[in-house]
């Protein structure tokens, strides 16, 4: 436990952290991944070069010493690491090299005469403390996941069964276990990791289950970034009959159970989650509206299947906006961005509901902005990052 000097020496840094924390991170990342290279399949190396992992890093920091003798307050943040941990397989063995990177970053980045003796013991047991935290948790979600029906820990081996075309850049994977025994179920909005080999190098990734467990199966879809590795591989080298290790699926980003009107409102690959999360949620009564924005016909992937719902599902209302009409895909609801006006178009008349936003930060942080010009309460607007968390503000 830390003592009041070690807390109060710790939030004595906080506004170092604001001015500097990500100069720092971007240190330690250096000196991490050069010093311990077998923990870069861990990381996502284009989240470094563009500067997303630092930042998210550094705002964990940031928060982790502003709130380190009320951790309660962190909210959701911690959840939201563990199950991003778990779903890449961090182990406590990782967290020593970790802190030992974290803790020479600090004394060199802020200068010996900063981050003096005391300072560096300070944020040493303040680490232990949450090294100690994050080790506790995972380990519960780990021992969860083995003990359930059709649970495992660590890698299992599954095989591509299926791989279907989605739209000119998405691409469907449907994986079942190779050993045929049934599989873990989830929640819709969660994702799975996976380990692959690129080049001879390992890397891992998340990516979102598209569609609840049916068939004792699961689906990710995957758009094909420029210069995407993992999504590369996966279009091009990844073929049915081939093996993959899956890690059992993770994540917080889920239907809260009520009966308010759902909305689900997407941006691009960001749609891929919402699907799960629209199959579970026909199966009650609750109002839903489905809203899709897409650049333009050609690249939107499950119009028919969500179309083919609608006519099956009274309670299911489904609105589609293009960017630009490409003169050959059918008609979408409206061409442009989504504003304010349509957006409240498209929502119920009851603006006490659940609404789940995803797609590109840019359009995420608009759609935030959008809900709560209308009326959404913000507790009642969630969004989930593909990449590193970040603010939206």
């Amino acid at each position: 436990m830390l003592n009041a000097s070690d807390r109060a020496i710790v939030k004595s840094t906080v506004p170092l952290l604001e001015s500097g924390g990500e100069a720092l991170t971007t240190h330690f990342y250096k000196k991490l991944l050069s010093r311990y290279p077998q923990v870069r399949p861990l990381f996502n190396q284009a989240h470094q070069a563009s500067g997303d992992q630092p930042r998210a890093l550094a705002n964990g920091v940031l928060m982790y010493a502003k709130h380190i003798d009320q951790l309660e307050q962190l909210g959701g943040l911690v959840a939201k690491i563990i199950n991003k941990h778990v779903a890449l397989q961090i182990l406590p063995e990782h967290y020593p090299l970790v802190g030992e990177c974290l803790l020479e970053a600090i004394r060199e980045v802020l200068g010996a005469e900063v981050a003096t003796d005391e300072v560096i013991a300070a944020w040493g047991r303040a680490y232990g403390q949450l090294a100690q935290i994050l080790i506790g948790a995972e380990e519960q979600i780990y021992e969860e996941k083995e003990q359930a029906p059709g649970g495992w820990r660590g890698a299992r081996e599954f095989k591509v069964v299926a791989k279907v075309a989605e739209s000119a850049e998405i691409t469907s994977f449907y994986f079942a276990p190779a050993d045929g025994q049934p599989i873990l179920d989830f929640a819709a909005g969660q994702y799975i990791g996976m380990q692959l080999f690129v080049g001879g190098e390992e890397i891992r990734r998340n990516y979102s289950l598209s569609a609840l467990a049916g068939n004792n199966q699961y689906r990710i879809s995957v758009k094909r970034e420029p210069g995407g590795r993992a999504s590369n591989h996966l279009h091009d080298q990844m073929s049915v009959g081939d093996s993959i290790n899956l890690f059992a699926p993770s994540g917080e980003f889920t239907l809260v159970d009520n009966d308010k009107p759902l909305v689900l409102i997407s941006g691009g690959v960001g749609i891929t989650p919402t699907l799960a999360m629209l199959e579970a949620a026909l199966g009650t009564l609750r109002p839903i509206h489905f809203i899709h924005c897409a650049r333009n016909g050609s690249v939107h992937a499950f119009r028919e299947w969500v179309d083919g719902l609608a006519a099956k599902h009274p309670q299911l209302k489904r609105f589609y906006l293009y960017g630009e009409d490409d003169g050959v895909s059918p008609a979408a609801d409206g061409v442009g961005l989504l504003d304010q006006a349509r957006l409240e178009q498209w929502l119920p008349a009851d603006r006490d509901l659940d609404a789940y936003f995803l797609g590109p930060k840019g359009f995420m942080a608009a759609v935030k902005r959008q809900l709560k010009a209308a009326g959404v309460p913000d507790a009642q607007a969630r969004y989930e990052f593909f990449g590193p968390a970040s603010a939206l503000e």
